[in-house]
């Protein structure tokens, strides 16, 4: 693993664990379901701290026939906007969470479906809102899902971090 990596690993422990809190204190469940990153995701959230709690579990569906079978996510690329809306919303359904993140990409060394490796789709619940994003990640393999790792928990993170906020200010208005 390059040292680029191993940094990327560390910030997605720290990340991991500030989701954790944030789990806590609003006492809501997370789920993920993964397919480039093989588990990665899923990782850090069962060692992040007092991760039984609050991870309900994962769902790797690294074969695009699980995804369409146990995700529901329907024919066509696996690789698109659509395919990782369709899984978080499941693997939410699924786990009985409020909150998910789902990643699916091309990890290289070839393309997949026509694109290019480190073409990363990443989809995020927060009770019923999902928000998307892709990225063009670059390196080897190993580099690609540490950059997609360190991405998705990032976006879950602060995604809920913002949908918690916004909570309290709906809260403050209430009592003005």
């Amino acid at each position: 693993m390059t040292s680029n990596s191993e940094k990327l690993e560390e910030r997605a422990a720290q990340t991991a664990a500030r989701l954790s809190e944030l789990c806590i204190e609003s006492g809501l469940r997370a789920a993920v379901a993964e397919s480039l990153t093989g588990g990665k995701i899923a990782g850090q959230f069962a060692a992040a701290p007092d991760s039984g709690t609050w991870f309900a579990g994962g769902v790797v569906a690294y074969s695009s026939d699980v995804k369409h079978t146990l995700l529901e996510v329907p024919a066509g690329p696996v690789i698109s906007q659509q395919a990782v809306e369709t899984m978080v919303r499941s693997v939410a359904r699924i786990m009985g969470a409020d909150v998910a993140v789902a990643a699916s990409g091309s990890g290289g060394p070839e393309e997949q479906e026509g694109q290019e490796p480190g073409t990363t789709w990443i989809a995020v619940l927060v009770g019923d809102e999902v928000c998307s994003e892709i990225h063009h990640f670059d390196g080897e393999p190993i580099d690609i899902l540490a950059q997609t790792e360190d991405r998705a928990l990032t976006l879950v993170t602060t995604t809920l971090e913002k949908h918690l906020h916004r909570g309290d200010d709906e809260d403050d208005s209430d009592n003005g």
